[in-house]
């Protein structure tokens, strides 16, 4: 018997249908993958599910019986258990607080010596090596993120809906994560997983459920299903996976970074681009990826080595400098460091220049006509720019972020994890713009944790191992294998 069927979903919002007739089915200890672009239907049907919706139409029955769930408490009672994107853990309060909180059985006055005994024990019974004492504000985020799944099963939840729970993560942490979804399944759990890693659901998921502009579009046996066939039931047409594809014909050094240091972090990297080119960085978390970024773009200073753009030295710790002498940096976190999030898609375009040339206030008819540009040319799908960025997918933002750099006139681009948390359509737009930009002559920097993408996009590829570099590899040669053991430390270059 199903742990949970849904049938016949449908919900709408002022008049434009979020999910269409959906209909599905999980099994104790089957691990479902839910997949399909930003704005399929995934995070309405997620609501329905944890209670925060209502469906219009549709029911939703477990272990056979209809149920009802009209609000977070009744998923909860029924054993259904929501990880979201952003996790509701309490940062001032341990470990241990945060997982018997609203659930350690008893009234009144809680044995907090007695509490912490029972959360170290649930936790080892988890595999999950977590000090219960540190406050949660001390955690990394993989630690997080297992803190909130262990307390989903902490309150005896037999459905987990883990909605994108690696898309924070790199390397070692998602392994482990991914082995702890595994290990609920072995004990019969039922987990719907939400993921745009398609190499995660082959390697992790039973079956899968596709949908696409709130309808269902494909499910079945992972094990009856390729890479293209899902990407194809995604985006709606047929598409080819991202094949390695760089441009070869690259210019003179661009950037050159010559023994660059950053006490306690990074240890005597070399390295140069050229134009046309795209260096890839691959490592695990840790590594010094982002951090040698931020060196090189001058957020953290510099203890050793020089930086030189287009064989000019760069003055140490000045963004402000490097943008100047014509480098630009698309951050990790592009929500919080690259657009101004509340403004608009118009406003958010010209900043860079602005910065660059020393002004304060753009006239606004130059200021749309810019936004219409770079609309057209990058292909950003905003009904209004005058509307906050905000209201734009990840692909898009992503690509205003790009556009502030472009109208800038940089001759250097480093991209950190430039695809992280955009759907499968977009990361292949952005991986055009990117071989576009390739050849129109910008050397660019391409920092990834996944594989596939560092290999797609590379000329050359430098690994990282804990702050040293340790190899750097053909583009067009290298495998996931070989790039894998140097990030680990298994071979020195």
């Amino acid at each position: 018997m199903p742990r949970l069927e849904v049938r016949g979903l449908s919900k709408s919002f002022l008049g434009a249908n979020a999910l269409q007739d959906v209909s599905f089915k999980i099994m104790p200890g089957e691990v479902l993958a839910l997949i399909g672009e930003n704005g399929a239907g995934k995070s309405t049907l997620i609501r329905i599910l944890s209670g925060a919706h209502r469906p219009d139409a549709g029911e939703v029955l477990i272990d056979g019986d209809k149920v009802d769930i009209s609000g977070p408490r009744d998923a909860e009672n029924l054993g259904i258990a929501t990880v979201y994107q952003e996790l509701s853990l309490f940062p001032e309060l341990s470990v241990a607080e945060n997982l018997v909180f609203g659930a350690f059985p008893g009234r009144g006055i809680i044995d907090w010596r007695a509490a912490k005994r029972e959360a170290g024990e649930f936790l080892t019974s988890l595999d999950v090596e977590i000090d219960v004492t540190k406050r949660v504000r001390d955690l990394s985020i993989a630690e997080k993120q297992m803190l909130e799944i262990a307390k989903a099963l902490y309150r005896r939840a037999q459905i987990v809906i883990l909605d994108e729970p690696t898309a924070v993560l790199g390397g070692e942490d998602v392994d482990h994560l991914l082995a702890l979804v595994q290990g609920l399944a072995k004990h019969g759990v039922s987990v719907i997983f939400v993921s745009h890693r398609l190499n995660e659901v082959f390697g992790l998921a039973d079956n899968y459920v596709v949908l696409k502009d709130g309808r269902l579009t494909g499910t079945g046996p992972i094990s009856q299903t390729n890479h293209d066939d899902l990407v194809s039931k995604m985006v709606g047409r047929e598409f080819a996976r991202s094949e390695r594809a760089v441009n070869k014909t690259v210019g003179d050094v661009v950037l050159e970074v010559e023994n660059l240091s950053v006490d306690g972090v990074l240890n005597s990297i070399s390295l140069t681009v050229r134009a046309g080119e795209v260096l890839g960085i691959a490592g695990l978390r840790g590594a010094g990826r982002t951090e040698l970024a931020r060196a090189i773009y001058g957020v953290d200073p510099i203890t050793a080595g020089v930086v030189r753009i287009k064989g000019l030295a760069v003055a140490n710790g000045s963004p402000l400098k490097t943008i100047r002498a014509g480098l630009g940096l698309v951050p990790e976190e592009r929500k919080t460091q690259g657009i101004f999030i509340a403004m608009s898609t118009a406003a958010n375009i010209p900043m860079v220049k602005m910065l660059k040339r020393g002004l304060h206030t753009i006239h606004p008819a130059e200021e749309r006509k810019l936004a219409e540009t770079y609309k057209t040319k990058l292909s950003i799908k905003v009904t209004n720019l005058a509307a906050a960025v905000a209201s734009l997918s990840g692909g898009n933002q992503q690509k205003v972020v790009l556009a502030k750099w472009l109208d800038a006139g940089v001759d250097v681009l480093i991209l950190d994890e430039p695809t992280r948390g955009i759907d499968i359509g977009a990361k292949q737009e952005i991986y055009q713009l990117i071989r576009e930009l390739c050849n129109q002559g910008l050397a660019i920097i391409v920092i990834s944790s996944e594989l596939p993408e560092v290999l797609a996009l590379s000329n050359r590829i430098l690994v990282l191992h804990h702050g040293d570099a340790v190899a750097e590899l053909d583009g067009q040669t290298a495998t996931e294998e070989q790039i894998m053991l140097h990030a680990v430390g298994g071979s020195r270059k």
